[in-house]
């Protein structure tokens, strides 16, 4: 989703063990999703907060697992795929997406989805929470996140 239609959802970390697993293409838009998202988590009160960074968005899921079992009650996933000439957009695409569903779900942990899957780099640094973005998909998927912790 896109546009102005995103809420604003007013939320808590506090107490709460949080991962952010942020891939390593596209490096001045990863720095735009991971401060965005380090920001909202401040902002919700989150202060027990890990970093780690995976070579892609495919390490995205395990990455995601890992997390879990060291703890984490909440992951944010973040990560960027370019759609180029192949199909291989597609298969990490669709790869990253299932596997994070799939761990959400299997885990009951939840996990942000912070993916951007765009057509083209402009399309991602409009989404990437910098200074000339329209939209911050990091900070929504804190929020997302940190909504479906407190469900419970």
């Amino acid at each position: 989703m896109s546009g102005n239609g995103a809420p604003q959802l007013e939320v808590s970390g506090e107490g709460l063990k949080v991962f952010i697993i942020a891939s390593s293409w596209h490096t001045i838009i990863m720095d735009g999703l991971i401060a965005g998202a380090r920001k909202e988590l401040a902002r919700a009160g989150a202060t027990d907060v890990t970093l780690w960074r995976v070579p892609g968005a495919f390490e995205l899921p395990l990455a995601a697992e890992q997390a879990i079992g060291k703890g984490a009650q909440v992951v944010i996933a973040l990560g960027v795929v370019i759609q180029g000439e192949t199909p291989h957009f597609d298969y990490v695409c669709d790869a990253a997406t299932q596997g994070l569903t799939q761990v959400q779900i299997n885990r009951k942990v939840p996990i942000g989805f912070g993916l951007l899957t765009v057509s083209n780099e402009q399309q991602a640094l409009n989404r990437a929470g910098l200074a000339n973005s329209r939209e911050d998909k990091g900070a929504e998927a804190v929020q997302a996140a940190l909504t479906m912790a407190r469900l419970g």
